[in-house]
């Protein structure tokens, strides 16, 4: 019981829940962004047949930063996202079906 109020009272425990509340903010900041993204990519297809390559590659920079949000949240993760940290340039290791079946 004691451990527990000792918890209560851990000032980096309440300052990681004021770091989640912003990140959830930004987490559904990001989504929006995303949805646009999508929006404009998809339009920039059906009219033009290409697809955009700024905008292939900011969408693989915000899924990244999706993902860090989500593992900072889920508490797998101790290294705070952007704006704490920086912005991700891409995806550090693509999953291939090698890995899938091992």
């Amino acid at each position: 019981m004691n451990e527990e109020a000792k918890n209560y009272k851990d000032k980096s425990v309440w300052l990681r829940g004021l770091y989640m509340l912003i990140f959830l903010f930004l987490l559904g900041v990001a989504k929006f962004v995303a949805f646009v993204v999508i929006v404009f990519q998809f339009l920039n297809v059906l009219f033009t047949t290409e697809k955009n390559q700024k905008l292939l590659k900011f969408g693989e920079s915000l899924s990244v930063y999706h993902y860090q949000v989500i593992m900072f949240l889920t508490y797998n993760s101790e290294e705070q996202p952007f704006p704490m940290g920086e912005w991700p340039e891409k995806i550090e290791k693509s999953i291939t079906q090698e890995d899938i079946n091992k």
